[in-house]
Protein backbone atom coordinates (compact mmCIF):
# COMPACT_ATOMS: atom_id res chain seq x y z
CA UNK A 1 0.00 0.00 0.00
CA UNK A 2 1.26 3.58 -0.82
CA UNK A 3 0.56 6.79 0.95
CA UNK A 4 -1.93 7.76 -2.24
CA UNK A 5 -4.14 5.31 -0.91
CA UNK A 6 -4.34 5.92 3.01
CA UNK A 7 -7.92 7.71 3.57
CA UNK A 8 -8.47 10.62 5.68
CA UNK A 9 -8.14 10.09 9.25
CA UNK A 10 -6.20 6.80 8.99
CA UNK A 11 -2.91 6.55 10.27
CA UNK A 12 0.74 4.41 9.08
CA UNK A 13 4.08 4.05 9.22
CA UNK A 14 6.35 4.57 6.17
CA UNK A 15 8.51 1.56 5.30
CA UNK A 16 9.96 2.60 2.14
CA UNK A 17 10.68 5.27 0.08
CA UNK A 18 11.32 5.56 -3.57
CA UNK A 19 13.33 8.64 -4.07
CA UNK A 20 13.70 8.91 -7.39
CA UNK A 21 10.53 10.90 -8.25
CA UNK A 22 11.31 14.94 -8.55
CA UNK A 23 9.94 16.34 -4.85
CA UNK A 24 10.80 13.12 -3.07
CA UNK A 25 14.09 14.20 -1.26
CA UNK A 26 12.20 17.23 -0.15
CA UNK A 27 9.71 15.46 1.34
CA UNK A 28 12.24 13.38 2.74
CA UNK A 29 13.74 16.49 4.27
CA UNK A 30 10.20 17.61 5.64
CA UNK A 31 9.83 14.49 8.12
CA UNK A 32 8.35 11.65 5.96
CA UNK A 33 10.94 9.26 6.27
CA UNK A 34 11.15 5.70 7.01
CA UNK A 35 9.48 4.45 10.24
CA UNK A 36 8.19 7.85 11.13
CA UNK A 37 3.86 7.60 11.81
CA UNK A 38 2.16 10.00 9.85
CA UNK A 39 -1.94 10.44 9.50
CA UNK A 40 -3.67 11.57 6.29
CA UNK A 41 -5.17 14.61 7.65
CA UNK A 42 -6.94 16.18 4.64
CA UNK A 43 -7.32 16.57 0.75
CA UNK A 44 -8.17 19.12 -1.44
CA UNK A 45 -10.89 19.50 -4.08
CA UNK A 46 -10.56 16.63 -6.12
CA UNK A 47 -7.92 14.61 -3.40
CA UNK A 48 -4.62 16.30 -4.85
CA UNK A 49 -2.69 17.40 -3.23
CA UNK A 50 -3.36 15.32 -0.22
CA UNK A 51 -2.28 17.19 3.88
CA UNK A 52 -0.64 14.55 5.73
CA UNK A 53 0.21 15.25 9.27
CA UNK A 54 4.07 14.22 10.86
CA UNK A 55 4.78 15.15 14.47
CA UNK A 56 2.11 17.53 14.66
CA UNK A 57 3.38 19.04 11.30
CA UNK A 58 1.20 19.35 7.99
CA UNK A 59 2.43 18.64 5.09
CA UNK A 60 1.15 18.82 1.49
CA UNK A 61 1.78 16.25 -0.86
CA UNK A 62 0.93 15.62 -4.43
CA UNK A 63 -0.71 11.90 -5.11
CA UNK A 64 2.01 11.55 -7.53
CA UNK A 65 4.45 12.07 -5.16
CA UNK A 66 2.06 10.19 -2.73
CA UNK A 67 2.64 7.21 -4.27
CA UNK A 68 6.53 6.77 -3.47
CA UNK A 69 5.85 6.34 0.06
CA UNK A 70 5.73 2.26 0.81
CA UNK A 71 3.18 1.90 3.86
CA UNK A 72 1.78 -0.02 6.10
CA UNK A 73 -1.55 0.92 8.14
CA UNK A 74 -1.87 1.21 12.03
CA UNK A 75 -4.74 -0.03 14.17
CA UNK A 76 -6.04 2.72 16.36
CA UNK A 77 -4.44 0.26 18.61
CA UNK A 78 -0.65 0.81 17.93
Amino acid sequence: MTLKELRPGQYARIEKVDARQPGVLRLMVLGLIEGVEVQHANSAIGGDPMEVSVYGTAISVRKEQAGCFRISPLDAND
